[in-house]
Order: C-alpha cells, then sequence, then structure tokens
C-alpha cells in the first residue's frame, strides 16, 4: 500500500491509493485525513489546483490537476475535528 504522497513539496500521508492510466496518463485517487490544525494549510495547497506530484514508493514523478475533490465534513475550523478528503489527480500533458 503506498503510504505518502507529495504535493508541491508537501507530504501527505494517505489512507488509501488507487492508480491508473487513461489515455497513457496517470490518475491518482487517494483519500487521507486532515485535522483542524492542518486544515488551513492543505486547503490552501489544494486551491492552487496542479501539481507537482510525487509518489516515492512508485518512484513516480508528474504534473497533475485535479479532477475530482471532497470531504467528508465541511467546517474543520471547529478545534479537534478530523475529516476524510478524497482526492483525484489526473496528469497533465507536459
Amino acid at each position: 500500500m503506498i503510504e505518502e504522497l507529495i504535493l508541491n513539496d508537501t507530504a501527505i500521508k494517505l489512507d488509501q491509493y488507487e492508480e491508473e492510466k487513461i489515455n497513457h496518463l496517470y490518475k491518482i485517487t487517494v483519500t487521507f485525513k486532515v485535522t483542524s490544525a492542518d486544515y488551513h494549510d492543505i486547503t490552501t495547497l489544494l486551491y492552487e489546483r496542479t501539481f507537482d506530484v510525487k509518489i516515492p514508493e512508485r518512484q513516480l514523478a508528474f504534473k497533475a490537476s485535479i479532477e475530482q475533490y471532497s470531504t467528508s465534513i465541511s467546517n474543520l475550523y471547529e478545534k479537534d475535528q478530523v475529516g476524510v478528503f478524497k482526492l483525484s489527480l489526473l496528469e497533465t500533458n507536459h
């Protein structure tokens, strides 16, 4: 199981990882937990929408954009909350 994803030099510990190829481009779908303490940093990162993606365990590196994104909780500004984020990234044509 892949345990870590790096988006623009930010390491994210993963709960789930799926990988496929669509028209010779990588598509990855991941789930990960975000605490209320990390919420602002993670959402600010995701607003960038396009990323340098690294999967160290697979020795993969590529540019990708968000294809789909969702979260299990809408207000992680409340203290001591944890949400599950689901993120699908699709490799961009260089």
